[in-house]
């Protein structure tokens, strides 16, 4: 039998934190990317803003710990493990569409490519929670 709440106890408090930081840091950069800098890479900063939504969903939904906040976690992780290879992949190929750095441009190489990481991670919490 599952046991939601198994996802803030242990190590996943540890993991709710640093997707914690990491939701507050990308919503930052995003908004002062967005607001001081747009036009010199929309791609890019948009970006960052998509980063920093599923962080905040990821952080919110393995924070509340239910049986549908699990399956939100799950998606959002998902979604942040396919965003942030394809970007890094992107970032390497077409280095001229991300003239500025996002959260997941190089697989995350200016956050020490913990952004590549921490979806491993985070299903690794999940599925051995469930």
């Amino acid at each position: 039998m599952t046991d939601p709440a198994a996802t803030k106890h242990g190590p996943g408090r540890i993991l709710i934190a640093v997707y914690g930081v990491f939701a507050l840091a990308a919503t930052a950069r995003a908004g002062v990317q967005i607001a001081t800098k747009f036009s010199d890479a929309p791609i890019a900063y948009l970006l960052s803003a998509v980063a920093a939504i599923i962080y905040c969903a990821a952080t919110y939904a393995l924070a509340k710990a239910t049986k549908v906040s699990r399956k939100v976690a799950t998606t959002a992780i998902v979604i942040e493990l396919i965003g942030v290879i394809t970007i890094g992949a992107f970032s390497y190929a077409v280095p001229d569409d991300f003239p500025d750095a996002t959260v997941w441009s190089h697989f995350g190489q200016g956050y020490g490519f913990v952004p590549v990481v921490l979806p491993v991670l985070g299903l690794l919490w999940l599925r051995r929670t469930r």
